[in-house]
């Protein structure tokens, strides 16, 4: 039945008139949404213009969002969605999902322009795969830093230049809009802090390197924690994060959060604990909260990012916004949380984001119209 549904989704977009389906976003699911949200919204107010919504998950906010000039589609992860966006027909489509070209996801055999929005604001060079952002023409960057390192990978890679738009990051702006009306005051004075364990995927994200451990630690601290795992890490490694989850049940200082989408858990915590996680730079800059960043090896997926001499902008604003604890000292995890709570200065990080994304509180307006001027030029 599901794939039905998916082929009478392509039958549906296929059949509108070619006017209607000059602009197309398109979301891999719920944990994508909060990066286009703010942009696909703003788009919609501002031009009086046919806009199609694919997604990939069911649960996407974005299919359920009614407008008068938005078309929603759910499309599967397999090859009718691959299929349909080699041969689709549009002026536009803005997307999330790096490495266009290289995988299943093709260009179009149309004439497409391809606009890349910033789903986190680590370093393009070091975090992605090789050529994960050659075959699009416009690139949306969150901060100065991923205009010198995309021009820096250009010139590495021989391949042409972009369109760059200074466009910043919804995902932060949406943080900072929900959190300019709300106090948050310091932890009481003998209640226990709350910690958010958010990490990175992969094999060395801190749950699939180091399980428990920080989470023992934090509760045999006495702090209450909550555990966020990376969607990558329950689909691909549910099994640890499952341990995880029945080793700490029965202790009420211990919660699970499986919703990534929702900023509550993010709210609701004091400090952070991460890895290479672009989630950690969305806290500290958003909520002006402290990190805590152990020490696991980088997370490269290009390993030629060194021959740049640039270094990515996730390294080397660590022990700005935190501390970086080794993955041999998760003991001093406890006292490291309470020395960061009766430090951390939120006016020194706000005045960092101010410098390092571009448009802050302003991106959606930004984006939108850069849209409005990419599409006039592609023409009818």
């Amino acid at each position: 039945m599901g794939f039905f549904k998916h082929i009478t989704s392509l039958i549906s977009f296929l059949q509108l008139p070619r006017t209607q389906r000059r602009v197309v976003f398109y979301s891999e699911g719920l944990a994508y949404w909060t990066h286009l949200q703010g942009l696909l919204t703003r788009f919609l107010d501002v031009a009086d213009v046919p806009v199609c919504y694919f997604s990939s998950d069911p649960n996407d906010p974005g299919l359920a969002l009614a407008h008068p000039n938005l078309t929603s589609f759910l499309v599967d992860e397999g090859w009718v969605r691959d299929w349909l966006f080699e041969n689709v027909d549009a002026n536009l489509i803005v997307l999330t999902m790096p490495d266009l070209h290289q995988y299943q996801l093709k260009r179009s055999r149309n004439d497409v322009h391809y606009v890349y929005v910033q789903h986190s604001l680590v370093s393009l060079h070091m975090a992605y795969r090789p050529g994960a952002f050659d075959h699009f023409d416009t690139v949306f960057c969150a901060g100065p830093h991923h205009v010198s390192e995309l021009r820096a990978l250009e010139a590495q890679r021989g391949t042409r230049r972009k369109n760059i738009v200074e466009h910043g990051y919804d995902r932060l702006d949406q943080i900072l809009a929900g959190e300019l009306d709300r106090q948050q005051p310091s932890p009481s004075a003998g209640q226990p802090t709350q910690v958010l364990i958010a990490p990175s995927w992969g094999p060395n994200g801190i749950i699939e390197r180091l399980g428990n451990a920080p989470v023992e630690a934090l509760l045999r601290a006495g702090h209450r924690v909550t555990l966020r795992p990376h969607p990558q890490t329950t689909r691909l490694n549910s099994s640890a994060v499952d341990s995880i989850v029945q080793s700490n049940q029965h202790n009420p200082l211990f919660q699970y959060d499986d919703d990534v989408s929702s900023t509550s858990s993010l709210l609701a915590s004091d400090v952070m604990v991460s890895d290479w996680s672009g989630a950690a730079l969305d806290y500290a800059f958003g909520l002006g909260k402290p990190v805590i960043f152990i020490d696991t090896p980088r997370k490269v997926n290009n390993s030629d990012y060194a021959a740049l001499n640039i270094e990515p902008f996730e390294s080397g604003i660590r022990d700005i916004v935190g501390e970086i604890v080794a993955e041999d000292s998760l003991a001093e995890l406890g006292d490291v949380v309470r020395r960061l709570i009766d430090n951390s200065s939120r006016a020194d990080v706000r005045e960092l984001a101010e410098r390092h994304v571009f448009n802050l509180g302003r991106s959606s307006e930004v984006g939108a119209t850069a849209l409005q001027q990419l599409l006039a030029e592609c023409g009818p």
